[in-house]
């Protein structure tokens, strides 16, 4: 498929047959590859020293292969498979080899340096790095679609520094096209049906998602990520992910569910505590984010201390949930608690926002700003030294005791269904009742005549009180809900941690939640969706928690990360329809071509006057 602007060609001048048979063989030998030895030794981790049982990097090529080889076959027109790839582009399988060509030489070159030397490699180390080699070269000559030379962009230095030279030449040199327009429509299914996808798409969503997070190691991790990128790159442009959206769009209340079924399933694949608790926080992270897109997403109010409503929810729910060290020293129920924790976050919301919310735009930030460290400083100073003895100072509130909810104690170790569930695991759950309350606010809220008006007072305030909006009414309720949802989650957040210290609520630091971590999740994810910032909240918490040795270059692979998001994607990961309108070229026209009136024109126009 080519357009005016785009044009269907290989980079390698080879015939298409021959291109294709040479991606199809290739991508037969590199699954072959994986069921042969890397290396001699068990030092590298993942044992790739086993013949016939692929393990660690090896199943990520086996799956990438395997994926290629798919799509490579399915380019013949094989009856069956054309559903594989509804674009009918040679893209999808040019980033299917490109992927498995990262993963596979990744593997090979981790090996060489961490053992000393290619000697390490065995002939299945050889085959496997050359056949992905072929795959690559063999998708070169399939006819991809490409931008024509006069499309292509000016030389920009500052890319190329931040992507690295070489990486941006052949970006350059092969000028794909992006995924622009939608894949043909697709034959009707029955409901049943298409339910079915959907059910199943996010039960491959799941599994991906936990053998992601159930790497041992950061070689193996960092594999996951490349082969994970590329695949969803490719599928984006063979138009599965354009077919499952317009599914999940036609099927809201079904895909809610099915989300939220994928999520209570994912406790009960864990064996590991460690990896249960990652997936407590990434919930407490994502709902939080949430709460952020509220008051950024819909309203289009930039906060920057947004930090500072968990920080108060937490702290409230410490205070009155019985800890030892609690100067307060009474003990609610948890739904007390609850309630506590999340009516002061919402009075420190319209305390706040009552008089900051005249203000707009970078005014607006740095008064939040000023407000986040507000808080961190007070609650430091409130030691019964510097002020009053309320929060214990920089020692905070620890020992705070586990919940226990109708008998069920989440501090113990339960047996459900033959499944162990820890104490992160109970934590967990209980989490997610709250990330389903606010994912049903947020919803409705975004669909009502108030979600209506903030969007409206997010793309021009002035117009909207214009047209009778009370802009500064609106406004502060934005604030007042996004406040009472972080709170909401604070009151788990000070549970599953045990203690609550002013150091957890910054701006910036090495550890999330923190304000400049909530910002990007809603960034990268995708500003005013349902599912971006649980997407981008997600990432931004694992990809951490799983490379450990990152953490001193955090804030600049975020930044970097950022940088190249607003240039190839500024609607973010996740973007609604409007937002992929506004960053993108539709080949539409803004305005109606000048065109002159004819004299019969004129005079129809004149009589209809």
């Amino acid at each position: 498929m080519t357009s005016h602007t785009h044009e269907a060609t290989p980079v390698i001048p080879l015939p298409a047959a021959a291109a294709r048979a040479i991606t199809t063989a290739g991508a037969a030998l590199t699954v072959v590859s994986t069921f042969l030895a890397w290396t001699w030794t068990s030092e590298f981790p993942g044992d790739l020293t086993v013949t016939g049982y692929p393990g660690g990097l090896q199943v990520l090529t086996l799956v990438s292969g395997a994926l290629t080889l798919l799509y490579a076959v399915a380019g013949y027109g094989i009856r069956g498979l054309g559903w594989l790839n509804p674009t009918r582009s040679h893209n999808s399988t040019f980033f299917l080899a490109l992927g498995t060509l990262a993963t596979t030489w990744y593997a090979v070159i981790s090996i060489t340096a961490e053992l000393g030397g290619v000697v390490n490699l065995e002939p299945g180390g050889f085959l496997a790095a050359a056949a992905t080699l072929i795959t690559f070269l063999g998708a070169l000559g399939l006819p991809l679609d490409r931008k024509s030379a006069e499309e292509l962009p000016r030389w920009n230095w500052f890319l190329a520094v931040i992507v690295g030279l070489l990486p941006y030449l052949f970006w350059r040199h092969i000028r794909l096209a992006g995924a622009d327009g939608r894949p043909p429509r697709a034959k009707a299914l029955p409901s049943w049906a298409e339910i079915l996808v959907i059910a199943v798409s996010f039960g491959v969503g799941l599994h991906v998602f936990t053998y992601g997070i159930d790497t041992e190691y950061a070689e193996l991790f960092i594999g996951f990520l490349v082969a994970v990128g590329f695949g969803f790159a490719a599928l984006t442009r063979a138009g599965l992910i354009a077919r499952i959206t317009a599914l999940t769009t036609k099927h809201r209340n079904v895909t809610l569910v099915a989300a939220l079924v994928a999520a209570f399933c994912f406790p009960f694949t864990q064996q590991n505590e460690q990896y249960a608790l990652i997936g407590a926080n990434i919930l407490i992270f994502a709902t939080v984010a949430l709460g952020l897109n509220v008051v950024v997403g819909l309203a289009g109010l930039l906060d920057l201390g947004y930090v500072a409503f968990l920080g108060v929810g937490a702290y409230a729910a410490a205070l009155v949930s019985g800890s030892p060290m609690s100067p307060v020293g009474v003990q609610f129920p948890f739904w007390a608690a609850v309630l506590t924790g999340a009516a002061a976050s919402l009075v420190f919301g319209v305390v706040i926002g009552a008089p900051t919310l005249r203000l707009r735009g970078d005014y607006l930030a740095i008064v939040t700003l000023g407000f986040g460290e507000i808080f961190r400083l007070t609650v430091n100073a409130l030691n019964g030294v510097s002020g009053p003895d309320l929060t214990n100072g920089s020692q905070g509130i620890p020992s705070i005791p586990d919940l226990e909810l109708f008998g069920f104690d989440l501090g113990i170790s339960h047996d459900i269904g033959g499944f162990t569930l820890g104490r992160s695991a109970n934590y967990y759950l209980l989490m997610l009742v709250f990330t389903a309350v606010v994912v049903l606010v947020f919803r409705r809220s975004g669909e009502s005549r108030i979600g209506r008006a903030w969007v409206a007072i997010r793309e021009d305030e002035t117009a909207a009180t214009a047209m009778g909006i009370n802009a500064f009414r609106l406004k502060l309720l934005a604030f007042a809900l996004g406040a009472t949802l972080a709170g909401l989650a604070g009151t788990v957040q000070a549970h599953v941690s045990y203690t609550v210290t002013p150091e957890q609520y910054q701006f910036a630091g090495s550890v999330p939640p923190n304000s400049a971590f909530l910002l990007a999740a809603v960034i990268l994810g995708g500003m005013g969706t349902l599912s971006g910032p649980l997407v981008g909240a997600a990432l931004l918490y694992l990809i951490p928690a799983k490379l450990q040795f990152m953490q001193d270059y955090q804030l600049f692979l975020f930044g970097l990360a950022l940088i190249l998001l607003m240039r190839f994607r500024p609607e973010g990961l996740v973007a609604d329809r409007r937002k992929q309108l506004e960053f993108h070229e539709t080949g539409q026209l803004d305005v109606p071509p000048d065109t002159p009136l004819t004299d019969q024109a004129a005079g129809t126009t004149k009589a209809g006057a």
